[in-house]
């Protein structure tokens, strides 16, 4: 995320935290209610330091799902969801959907086509039965951490770098569309 920082920096203030179990170094997440507080414990602080004008929550994976829990009881102008973990542990059987057919706010869905715990064909199912508005970019042979293989860049002549500034350009847009 400390990437992800420093170039999102160059559209507002960006504030970075760990959840306690991440700190901890334990593997097992700790439970939502608690992931929940931890996240906006950080929003609060965050606000209190920067004072914005608007405030959008971006997470990678579960930080982008536990952002949308929190969007439900925080007021926040946008969600990014960096590789947004919709099927439990690659289960398709097992949808983490239920939040976002109650958001109400605005999201962008950043997927990677290799995502394999957000195939896109459950993501489209999900996004034409949501509220909020909702935008998704696509990253073309991106996994879950939206790393394109080398084979896939060499033979299209791009790097991970493109790939990246493509993704920063679409917060970006999507940011500034809701300011």
């Amino acid at each position: 995320m400390q990437n992800w920082k420093r170039r999102l920096s160059e559209v507002g203030e960006v504030e970075t935290f760990d959840y306690d179990y991440m700190r901890a170094r334990r593997k097992r997440p700790d439970p939502l209610p608690q992931l929940i507080a931890a996240h906006r414990a950080a929003l609060k602080a965050a606000r209190e330091k920067h004072q914005p004008d608007s405030t959008f929550l971006i997470g990678k994976s579960m930080g982008g799902r536990i952002g949308c829990h929190l969007s439900l009881e925080e007021k926040v102008d946008g969600l990014v969801c960096l590789g947004y973990p919709l099927c439990a542990m690659g289960d398709r059987t097992k949808l983490r959907d239920e939040v976002l057919r109650a958001l109400t706010t605005p999201i962008l869905f950043v997927q990677g086509t290799r995502d394999a715990l957000c195939p896109l064909d459950l993501l489209e199912r999900v996004r034409a039965e949501m509220k909020a508005a909702n935008f998704l970019h696509v990253v073309e042979g991106g996994d879950h951490s939206l790393r394109v293989p080398k084979r896939q860049l060499q033979a299209t002549d791009e790097t991970q770098e493109d790939v990246d500034q493509r993704i920063f350009k679409a917060i970006a847009d999507f940011v500034a569309t809701l300011r």
